[in-house]
């Protein structure tokens, strides 16, 4: 008899520490930790959303037509290997090695495509114009790459091209802590201020 009271005592104070720890640490914490991104990280909290909401500033976008063509009136960003492009719920690489066949080709036909559409020397073509990023969401493009695209960019606008320059060099991301990575620039946000300037 004791031996069954024991039992659901004991059954009996599991239960209620599971209940306690579920509100405590599920609930209780969720909200303070929830309530210190609000107060102090807002924007980074809320998924740093672009100034038009249509998109984060820490994901990828492609700037192209229903056919998958680059839209030539906006910067492009990298290739991206997740999904069919940018999909957040597919973050990955290629996994393909530097010397596969497959990846050698498709870097030949995107370094080609770029220096046409650009009116360059295939070798002017920089690095990140031409593979993906490892999560495939990579929203930056290299100054040399931004810089590369500011003739067609004014072009197709019709903008003067130290205006558009100007706009490219002001959106310049310095490295991270100073000295890790190198300088970049956010396409998505590049892109919105271009259409913000013209407008």
């Amino acid at each position: 008899m004791s031996s069954t009271r024991t039992m659901a005592r004991t059954a009996g104070v599991a239960i209620r520490a599971m209940l306690v720890l579920t509100l405590v640490l599920g609930v209780g914490y969720t909200l303070v930790v929830t309530g210190i991104g609000q107060l102090l990280l807002p924007w980074q909290s809320n998924g740093s959303p672009l100034a038009d909401d249509k998109g984060s500033s820490l994901i990828g976008q492609s700037f192209t037509d229903a056919d998958g063509e680059a839209l030539p009136e906006y910067f492009q960003s990298r290739p991206s290997a997740a999904g069919d492009g940018y999909d957040g719920t597919s973050s990955s690489g290629s996994n393909l090695g530097p010397e596969n066949p497959d990846l050698v080709t498709a870097i030949g036909e995107r370094q080609a495509a770029i220096a046409d559409r650009e009116g360059v020397s295939p070798d002017a073509v920089p690095a990140d114009a031409v593979t993906a990023s490892g999560s495939g969401l990579d929203p930056h493009i290299s100054v040399a790459y931004a810089l590369l695209q500011v003739p067609r960019v004014a072009d197709e606008r019709g903008l003067p091209e130290q205006q558009v320059r100007d706009l490219v060099e002001s959106r310049i991301q310095g490295r991270d802590l100073g000295f890790l990575g190198e300088e970049r620039i956010n396409v998505a946000e590049l892109n919105l201020a271009l259409d913000e300037q013209e407008g």
